[in-house]
């Protein structure tokens, strides 16, 4: 059951009762009041996702109210003297709805649900585009705040600045191109050239040309595991001596530059398939950094989501399309076997065809209007995204159960039942 806030504002003491009434018999949570004067005040205390106002009251009427409030939520007005031209005022003027007395309550309920919704995904898409707003440096490169995500951007600003060799391990589409090229955009070598090579389409003759064009700063080499035997010798020397044999020249050349390589093979089985040399391995392997596949860390991707819309959206020049409790599910649901590209595709598709009349992401996932059919478990993975986001929030704001319904944009009542329904060990966690 939700735990919506209404706010009702009218001066008749029995209509109001009767409106409490209703509300809380829902389950919501109601505040009423006899002013609208008094209301700029109380929307900042009582945080409401939806108004209920008469429109003629003393000192203030609703259409008033309307007038004196900056960014409020929605507002409905109700009125027994009520007629057209008044209703179209109050939607000109910004009111959600408007309804006449004798209202029908169901009718009054469902227009106030819709109203709290609307006005909980505004908040929601707001705080995203908020926290992404917030990022700066890694945080924006490598978006995410899972702690496999803080763990790595950890890593990388540890490991950047030394010249050791670095092994970029993850699966397709996990962004092993992105972490190379933080590692040398946080590095010393930052002014140098940073040259991103397949490591299988070139051949050892090839080497010295694409070393030079590195020099003093970072080659990187994908795909290390496909790399030819012929190759892998003269990168051996590389790094071990910052040596090239070139065939146009009879001595060794000397060249500086960082060796970063990445894989989304198994190396212990390439190596005893011969297909990749140890020794090779061990001077590539420094330091090894595991990149996440999307599925272990789904609290990331409503963040991601809104940021790849907001990217395509200005690319485009389109309108970035918010991201609905509907999107959510559909995004939860997948189990993204194609990691953040996927994503990243998804979301590209998504902003080119809302102007197809695409109403969701749903329509553009796998099994969508546009796309193939996504996979099972939307009530696990949902649950796994919820176990997650208030396991966090319990430990940011070390159990204050206010301060973590309130970060959450859920009521105290909600954040309980789910805490219960979750299984959450709130002692184990802080």
């Amino acid at each position: 059951m939700s735990d919506y806030r209404v706010l009702i504002i009218d001066d008749d003491r029995l209509l109001r009762s009767s409106l409490v009434d209703l509300i809380e018999a829902k389950g919501w949570v109601a505040k009423d009041l006899s002013r609208a004067t008094e209301a700029a005040r109380w929307i900042t205390q009582f945080m409401p996702d939806v108004i209920l106002s008469d429109v003629c009251m003393p000192e203030m009427s609703g259409l008033e109210l309307l007038d004196s409030l900056t960014n409020p939520p929605p507002v409905v007005l109700i009125s027994a003297h009520g007629d057209i031209p008044m209703a179209v005022q109050a939607m000109n003027n910004g009111a959600y709805s408007f309804v006449e007395k004798p209202y029908e309550p169901g009718r009054l309920l469902t227009i106030l649900a819709h109203a709290a919704e609307q006005h909980r995904m505004r908040a929601s898409n707001a705080r995203l585009r908020a926290r992404l707003g917030q990022l700066a440096g890694l945080d924006r490169v490598l978006i995410g705040q899972t702690p496999p995500m803080q763990s790595l951007r950890g890593t990388i600003q540890l490991i950047a600045d030394k010249d050791a060799a670095v092994l970029i391990r993850g699966a397709t589409g996990t962004g092993k191109d992105l972490v190379a090229r933080a590692l040398h955009d946080i590095s010393p070598r930052c002014s140098a050239p940073f040259i991103a090579v397949n490591a299988a389409q070139f051949s050892a003759e090839q080497l010295p040309m694409i070393a030079r064009s590195a020099a003093g700063g970072t080659l990187f080499l994908d795909e290390i595991c496909a790399c030819p035997q012929d190759v892998q010798a003269s990168l051996l020397r590389l790094i071990e001596s910052g040596e090239l044999l070139s065939p146009d020249r009879g001595t060794p050349e000397q060249i500086n530059l960082r060796v970063l390589s990445a894989t989304n093979e198994d190396t212990a089985e390439a190596v005893e398939q011969g297909r990749l040399r140890q020794d090779l391995l061990f001077r590539l392997d420094g330091f090894q950094l595991q990149l996440p596949p999307l599925a272990e860390r789904l609290e990331d991707v409503p963040l991601l989501a809104t940021h790849f819309l907001d990217q395509f959206a200005q690319g485009y020049g389109l309108k970035s399309p918010e991201v609905q409790d509907d999107d959510l599910r559909a995004l939860l649901a997948h189990d993204w076997p194609g990691n953040v590209r996927e994503l990243r595709n998804v979301a590209e598709r998504r902003v080119i065809m809302a102007g197809q009349g695409c109403q969701g992401f749903a329509e553009v996932m796998p099994g969508g209007i546009f796309g193939q059919s996504t996979k099972p478990g939307l009530r696990e993975a949902v649950a796994s995204f919820e176990r997650q986001l208030i396991a966090r929030a319990l430990q940011t704001h070390a159990g204050r159960m206010d301060d973590v319904a309130l970060a959450l944009g859920i009521g105290r009542r909600t954040l309980n039942d789910k805490i219960v329904k979750l299984g959450l060990d709130k002692d184990a966690l802080l």
